[in-house]
């Protein structure tokens, strides 16, 4: 399940948790919100724009669930929560295409030199889940398109 680039939101934020959580606990934390916003676990003399919200919060705690409780989409959207906080706190130095990379074969390693003479790394094997690459020895970043 691939998830997509555009804006997100904070999945974490939404069950109350933190990256650092373990898979139990956010399946606690999980399972606590969705019994107090779980359409069937609604009294009956709630208003009907109250009970909406409740519903469209149910909702949501169940996406959270659906991307966090998942070893594999969770592992998609830190890399990708990772990769937009890099980009907020670093400044990007340059977009450049992978071919433009030196390649070392031993190594299955492509790598570009920084103007403060450091190198930006990257493996074969990063390519598909890595599209930010920080230099060794400063703080820029580059952007592989």
């Amino acid at each position: 399940m691939a998830l997509e680039r555009i804006k997100q939101k904070d999945w974490y934020k939404v069950l109350g948790a933190k990256p650092s959580d373990s898979l139990a606990e956010l399946k606690r934390k999980y399972q606590k919100l969705a019994l107090l916003y779980h359409p069937d676990k609604q009294e009956a003399d709630v208003p009907a724009g109250e009970a909406e919200q409740r519903v469209q919060r149910f909702i949501e705690v169940d996406q959270a669930w659906k991307i966090l409780g998942n070893e594999e989409t969770k592992k998609e959207y830190d890399l990708q929560q990772r990769e937009d906080n890099l980009t907020k706190e670093w400044p990007l130095h340059e977009q450049i295409y992978l071919e433009d990379m030196s390649w070392n074969e031993d190594e299955q390693l492509y790598t570009l030199s920084c103007r403060c003479g450091g190198n930006y790394s990257v493996f074969k094997s990063e390519t598909k889940d890595v599209s930010l690459v920080c230099c060794d020895t400063c703080s820029l970043v580059i952007e592989i398109l």
